[in-house]
């Protein structure tokens, strides 16, 4: 009786979710604007204070609109980013060049939001394990060559501002093979590990851990409905958007379409 109960229960849950509106989820691969320096990698950002660069910021904000979101999401703790949005809203927030900011806040207050969600929670990235088995069983060089492939994907990403508008940039971040060529990167790190030993499989267990986070609060912000953008560092994008295609009652939009090109 208990089982037929829950089954019935699962039939009517899902039988509701199909008859809503989904809600449909645009997410956004960004690098960092500000230069935190807490990646393995980092691109050097321009001045994104500059009136170029402010108009190319605005051109990104004016083409997400066209989404008509009804939800920003962004790589804030919730605290952090409620807080923040308010000081901005009313003028008092210093200047900032973070993305978040420039990005998040500013399409925020364009749509008329009067909340931007914080989505970010810490988590922890065990890389020293992966470095210490490498240099214990040969492969202290395949993992050398590995993290220059990651400069070398950053340094890409600098370079293309010396020829693209931010919005270019983006776009080009948010081409399949880009978000692809990103994750290839953890995965890599499965290659990290023998036997009972596996610092590759503990770094990707945490790094997932935190994206099923992340992706848990925004689930659980949506509403049937909601258009949502969600700015994210690149890296975090195919997992992020894993889980978003996954879910029910959502749907995921493609950010590539909706950037402005070169």
């Amino acid at each position: 009786m208990t089982r037929y109960l829950l089954a019935l229960c699962l039939v009517l849950a899902s039988a509701a979710l199909q008859a809503a509106e989904p809600a449909r989820v645009l997410i956004v691969g960004t690098y960092h604007f500000s230069n935190p320096g807490q990646d393995q990698a980092n691109v050097e950002s321009v001045d994104v204070t500059v009136p170029q660069r402010q108009a190319e910021l605005q051109a990104v904000t004016d083409a997400l609109a066209k989404f008509e979101p009804t939800l920003v999401g962004v790589e804030w703790p919730a605290d952090t980013a409620s807080t923040q949005y308010v000081q901005y809203l009313n003028g008092s927030l210093p200047p900032s060049t973070n993305e978040v900011v420039q990005l998040g806040f500013r399409l925020a207050k364009q749509r008329g939001l009067k909340q931007v969600h914080g989505l970010d929670v810490p988590g922890d990235f065990p890389f020293e394990a992966v470095q210490a088995w490498a240099q214990a069983n040969g492969k202290a060089d395949a993992l050398g060559a590995l993290m220059e492939q990651a400069q070398a994907i950053t340094a890409r990403i600098t370079e293309l501002q010396a020829t693209h508008t931010i919005g270019g940039v983006l776009r080009e971040m948010n081409t399949q093979q880009a978000i692809d060529e990103a994750v290839s990167f953890y995965a890599e790190f499965l290659r990290y590990g023998k036997g009972e030993q596996q610092p590759g499989v503990a770094l990707n267990a945490a790094w997932a851990k935190r994206n099923f986070a992340i992706c848990a609060r925004l689930l659980q912000a949506l509403k049937p409905g909601d258009r949502a953008v969600v700015f994210y560092g690149q890296g975090h994008v195919a997992q992020l958007a894993s889980c978003a295609r996954a879910a029910p009652g959502v749907e995921l939009v493609e950010a590539h379409g909706f950037l402005p090109a070169k």
